[in-house]
């Protein structure tokens, strides 16, 4: 184990002792916060989150799909170096959004037992549906349509561009065709769509837990102090760096096209819970950490990049 991996571990293991103690401390302030972590995921992310998932999950497995991955699979192939079957999932996956598309990245290398393309085809899949884009942040939080569609097609470009060097020395695997499954479509499509929901339940959960913690210990405020008058716009990225949810909402009570593009940053990168939901399924994919965390980098730098101008030319205010 390397230097780095200790003192990660041992940090971890500190600020897991610290929580702890401040849950038995204030269990009915810290309770509270769990408890609207779930209604969240009940009220906003369990009635969109559920049937894509089992819609999904149910489509993968028909013909249908098979015939789409040939059809796409020259494209797929060209573009992004993954197989027609990777790119009908991204194309499922572009609609669906986290955490949709980890879990069809791990029931695809499962299926096909190519683990040389997961790496690939999990940035290519790894994407934010336009649901939230251009309904949660473009009409709700930014009230302009605008600013969602800006949002979605930075968003989209800057993983898609950044993906198709990335297979540029590397070739997909033939065999790593769709196959029929000898199990019920239906039955394990519900098992699989119940486990995953309830996995990013979890997750929501404990991060508003974790971000009502770090105000209370004003660490947030803290980091941000340095950045002067813009505090308040460097404490909200810090938040989504955390949750992306809450930082952008909290970056949209001051909409410009700066904030859209931080914006756009932290929805393609994820924010620490999104990437914990995904990996709960690339891990098992044997996609690795740390280069899967430096490509989604790039990613959201250049969404961001391109969401910047767009939001001036179309006046996004």
């Amino acid at each position: 184990m390397s230097a780095l991996s200790k003192y990660l571990r041992a940090a971890g293991g500190i600020a897991a002792a610290a929580a702890m103690i401040l849950f038995l401390l204030f269990p009915q302030r810290y309770s509270q916060s769990l408890l609207q972590g779930i209604s969240l995921w009940a009220a906003c992310v369990l009635p969109v989150a559920f049937p894509f998932m089992f819609l999904t999950a149910l489509f993968t497995k028909t013909s249908l799909f098979r015939g789409i991955s040939r059809l796409l699979s020259p494209a797929a192939e060209r573009l992004f170096r993954v197989s027609g079957a990777g790119g009908a999932l991204a194309v499922v996956s572009a609609f669906s959004g986290y955490p949709v598309g980890a879990k069809l990245v791990l029931e695809h290398t499962r299926r096909t037992g190519d683990k040389s393309e997961a790496f690939r085809l999990a940035l290519l899949c790894s994407v934010s549906g336009p649901s939230f884009l251009v309904g949660s942040l473009g009409g709700a939080m930014f009230r302009s349509a605008a600013a969602g569609w800006i949002a979605l097609l930075s968003h989209l470009a800057g993983v898609w561009l950044v993906c198709i060097p990335l297979g540029m020395r590397t070739r997909p695997d033939p065999r790593s065709a769709p196959t029929a499954t000898e199990d019920s479509p239906l039955s394990e499509s519900v098992m699989q769509s119940v486990l995953s929901v309830l996995c990013v339940g979890g997750f929501i959960a404990l991060f508003s837990v974790l971000l009502q913690m770090l105000t209370d210990l004003h660490l947030l405020s803290a980091l941000s102090a340095p950045f002067g008058r813009h505090a308040t716009t460097a404490e909200a990225f810090f938040c989504g760096l955390l949750e992306m949810t809450s930082g952008c909402a909290r970056l949209a009570q001051s909409p410009s096209p700066f904030s859209l593009a931080l914006c756009v940053f932290l929805v393609t990168l994820g924010g620490a819970c999104v990437l914990l939901q995904q990996f709960a399924y690339l891990s098992a994919a044997g996609v690795r950490c740390l280069p899967f965390l430096a490509v989604k980098a790039a990613q959201a730098t250049l969404a961001a990049l391109i969401a910047f101008p767009l939001s001036l030319l179309f006046g996004v205010q």
